[in-house]
């Protein structure tokens, strides 16, 4: 268990550092807000764990941060006696919302926490507190997100003791529910959903909004009233129940319909110019009535005449060496069908006590809200004080001031997009609180200016990338955040509000991708967004687009949301990419060719790309000796530099997700291979070795908890030393893989998504979705010494320590930092020396098992100034052990 695997650590001594960023905040779930207080609230982030802030959201304290998951779903707070219950397991529904452990319980707002059942939901919706019992607690899940299994609404009487199910479903979940305290009403939301890697199917049949008025016992479906929207296109339905002045409750549901629209399909019919699209299921007859005038036209704009003869490509459809749909293939875009796919999407309907019938309060359809991804949002909030006020949620955040009747944007210039929890105070409706992908913004005017709160650094990163700059730089691409660049020595403080300088640069938007840089003018970037959208950027140049296309007529490419993209660190003009084959670049991007056939077992029909590469890696030790990974499983190497592949997929699970590949750089025919089961909800760390380039493999970490495996790296220097990221956290071995230890040091146990080492610095930097980067020094995991030491710098500049200090200004520091190894964990004494042996300072210092690094501000100790000269540093255990190094002080 991780348990044990923290017990028996060696590394625990090793300290992380966060460098951020907190500038683009995170994904929000969940806000709970002290209805007494409202400077006080509590945020619960998708994988950044359970925050608390007393004043305002100014600054905020992180209270989940070691339990056993930290990805939430929905929570609930009893402010009268302090009791905090979390649903863990986000209900978003998206490619990283992590599946959680069930209940989770703190009697002392968040002091400590108590695991209390209800383990197979794996994501939770919504958890309701019992108005009049606080031992009484509603739990709503949504289930299991890749396989069936786990949803319903769940009751406890007895504080998570024992639970009851009052409402199970067949093939669906629960995403949302509320009790209304004054008239005893209970309602939820069911949404039926089938989610594959390859097919994301949002609605079912079972979708329904029900009520239960004797406590869950027997429920009415409010779904057969008249007028809700019919069939089984209807997807996730979210909804606010307030009451009128005539205490009738009313019910805003906001409802992802995923029905094709009628005014796109009219708008569609009414245009004369030829769209891509055009061509989907066009037929030979209707292609050969276009004009030549409309063809050439379409040509000249789509670009197609920088690479084909408008005549040639006409003359060989008709002659039948092409087809009219290659045209719609060539430039199909996964990214633009998660847009332009003309379905009605967001709805708005209204249900009242007294009326029974709903009404579409949508005044038409509300375009460019939710776009085909409805599944991503699902909230709505009428005010207390004013029932006709109302605010959606989707991309931009919409209010009604007359019940839905009519609408407008509430978005500003800083408010993020994405937004999932609206927040209105009962007392002022003026007052919100909004939670969205880049953190929370609060208003005071009714959403028409916000405050940005984002000081908690809770980036959800799916890459990390360093570069050879002294000092040098991080970069990373970032879910909804897009692309940004940090020096490796930033510290993260409030001082950019004053200066206006933040130490993290935006290089690119939309969901960040991989980076690369090329090391030889460390100015040179490749980064893109998803689905293999890629540019080459310079500084003081403009961006070069370098996306790869198939040729007109052959099978379109599939590109993974995360393409994977790399250097060549042989030769840095070399570029190499994988769609569903393999693709290099000998001129940094200008042209491509595809080297390969198709690498996967060849795609599934769907919505989501499927059949597509995840990682690319070349060997450090030979030019051209390339291991490629996949979606569904497979593993193919190459040694002539992609021109002929071998299948090396024996011996490795059946089907699961290639999350990494790596060459060793101590031994050429040494590999390593992750493979991830998130996406078929079988989560279990699995980590196979070859040392024969893969024709043979043996798995390793066998110790390691069952949490998927997302990245390893394999140390350039020490070959026993790897590290490994899962879901969970971040491990090492000292042993080449045979048993791993975990690494703390203040990091959280956020999801790790990738692993960096710069060499130059012997740096670990780690990105966490969901709580940012951190970095560690890992020089003595590099270096392993058998015997206890203790190293300190061998001088140590007194400058900063002896400037004029300025009292009425907080400072840290400075901090003289020095490092022991190979003792057994405990307490010493650390004690400086100087040359006459006097001992002018003691300070009692804890340490782990293993290496330790150990900062001492000498402020703290020493008085208002240092002496130079030659010192001596002493450390003694409890059994009188003793170690000393010396230091001079200039």
């Amino acid at each position: 268990t991780r348990e044990t695997l923290i017990k028996n650590s060696e590394l625990l001594g090793i300290p992380f550092r966060s460098i951020g960023p907190s500038i683009m905040s995170g994904r929000v779930v969940d806000i709970q807000v002290n209805p007494q207080k409202p400077t006080e609230f509590f945020v619960a982030y998708a994988s950044g764990g359970l925050w608390h802030t007393i004043n305002n959201g100014t600054t905020f304290t992180p209270l989940f941060d070691h339990e056993m998951v930290m990805t939430i779903g929905a929570f609930d707070v009893n402010w009268d006696t302090n009791e905090i219950w979390i649903g863990s397991g986000e209900v978003n529904s998206s490619r990283s919302s992590y599946a959680g452990l069930g209940m989770f319980y703190s009697p002392d707002m968040g002091l400590t926490w108590e695991h209390r059942g209800l383990e197979q939901t794996h994501h939770i919706g919504r958890v309701i507190i019992h108005p009049n019992d606080p031992k009484t607690i509603y739990v709503a899940s949504l289930g299991k997100l890749y396989t069936q299994g786990g949803g319903g609404l769940f009751k406890t009487t007895d504080a998570g003791k024992s639970w009851e199910s009052i409402f199970e479903t067949k093939n669906a979940g629960i995403v949302d529910a509320e009790y209304v305290k004054d008239k005893n009403l209970l309602f939820i939301s069911v949404w039926e959903r089938h989610r594959k890697a390859w097919n994301f199917v949002e609605a079912g049949p079972e979708t329904a909004v029900w009520m239960s008025e004797d406590d869950g016992q027997t429920w009415t479906d409010l779904s057969k009233m008249h007028a809700f929207p019919e069939g089984d296109l209807i997807g996730r339905i979210g909804f606010d129940v307030v009451l009128d002045q005539n205490k009738e409750w009313i019910l805003y549901a906001c409802i992802d319909n995923q029905n094709a629209s009628r005014k796109q399909k009219e708008e569609k019919e009414e245009e004369d110019e030829l769209k891509t699209d055009d061509f989907k299921e066009m037929s030979l007859s209707a292609f050969q009535n276009i004009p030549d005038s409309t063809w050439n036209l379409f040509f000249e704009e789509t670009g197609l005449s920088n690479s084909y003869d408008a005549g040639t490509v006409k003359k060989e459809i008709i002659d039948g060496k092409l087809e009219t749909a290659d045209i719609y293939e060539y430039f199909h875009d996964a990214n633009a069908d998660l847009f332009n796919t003309p379905i009605k999407g967001l709805e708005i309907y209204r249900l009242t006590e007294k009326e029974k019938a709903w009404k579409n309060c949508s005044n038409g359809e509300l375009e460019n809200v939710t776009y085909t991804y409805g599944y991503y949002f699902g909230t709505i909030s009428a005010s207390d004080q004013n029932s006709s006020s109302v605010y959606v949620a989707g991309v931009p955040i919409l209010y009604s001031a007359d019940g839905g009747e009519n609408w407008e944007s509430r978005n500003a210039d800083n408010v993020h997009v994405d937004h999932h929890c609206i927040w209105i105070n009962p007392r002022d409706e003026k007052h919100l609180i909004l939670g969205n992908d880049g953190g929370i913004n609060i208003s005071y005017d009714g959403g028409l200016n916000y405050i940005k709160c984002n000081s908690p650094a809770v980036g959800q990163f799916y890459s990390i990338a360093v570069d050879q700059a002294e000092p040098y730089r991080v970069y990373g691409g970032l879910q909804d955040n897009g692309v940004w660049m940090a020096n490796s020595t930033f510290e993260e403080n409030v001082g950019w509000h004053q200066s206006g300088e933040n130490g993290w640069k935006s290089i690119m938007g939309g969901d960040g991708m991989r980076v690369q840089i090329d090391s030889r003018d460390n100015s040179t970037i490749y980064t893109g967004y998803q689905f293999g959208h890629y540019s080459r950027i310079k500084q003081g140049e403009p961006s070069h687009y370098i996306h790869p296309k198939h040729e007109l007529g052959e099978d379109h490419l599939r590109w993974n949301w995360q393409t994977p993209f790399i250097i060549s660190r042989h030769q840095e003009d070399v570029l190499y990419m994988g769609s569903n084959r393999f693709h290099r670049s000998l001129d940094k991007g200008e042209n491509w060719q595809a080297l390969s056939g198709d690498l996967t077992n060849g795609g599934k029909e769907g919505d989501v790309p499927f059949g597509t590469l995840t990682v690319i890696h070349e060997s450090p030790l030979h030019f051209g000796w390339i291991c490629v990974g996949s979606d569904d499983g497979f593993v193919h190497v190459s040694k002539d530099g992609g021109q002929t592949w071998t299948n090396r997929s024996k011996g490795l699970p059946r089907g699961l997700w290639i999350s990494e590949v790596m060459w060793s750089e101590h031994d050429e025919n040494t590999l390593l291979v992750a493979c991830n089961g998130y996406r078929n909800d079988h989560f279990d760390a699995y980590i196979y070795r070859s040392e024969d380039a893969g024709k043979t493999w043996k798995r390793i970490g066998d110790n390691l908890p069952k949490e998927p495996v997302n990245c390893l790296i394999l140390d350039s220097k020490n070959p026993d030393l790897l590290f490994v990221g899962t879901d969970h956290g971040l491990y090492a071995s000292l042993d080449a893989g045979m048993k791993f230890m975990k690494m703390q040091g203040g990091l959280p146990e956020a999801p790790v998504h990738d692993l960096v080492i710069q060499n130059r610095e012997s740096e670990l930097v780690v990105a966490t979705h969901g709580r940012s980067i951190w970095i560690a020094n890992i020089e003595h995991l590099r270096k392993p010494k058998d015997a206890p030491w203790l190293e300190a710098p061998e001088d140590y500049s007194l400058s900063a320590f002896n400037e004029p200090w300025n009292p009425w200004f907080r400072q840290d520091g400075p901090f003289l930092t020095f490092y022991i190894g190979e003792i057994t964990g405990g307490t010493g004494m650390i004690t400086l020396i100087d040359s006459n042996g006097t001992a002018i300072a003691n300070k009692s210092i804890g340490y782990y098992s293993g290496p330790n690094e150990i900062r001492w501000e000498l402020s703290e100790l020493v008085g208002e100034k240092l002496d130079t000269g030659v010192f001596r540093l002493v450390w003694r255990n409890s059994d009188g052990e003793e170690l000393s190094a010396e230091i001079a002080f200039e």
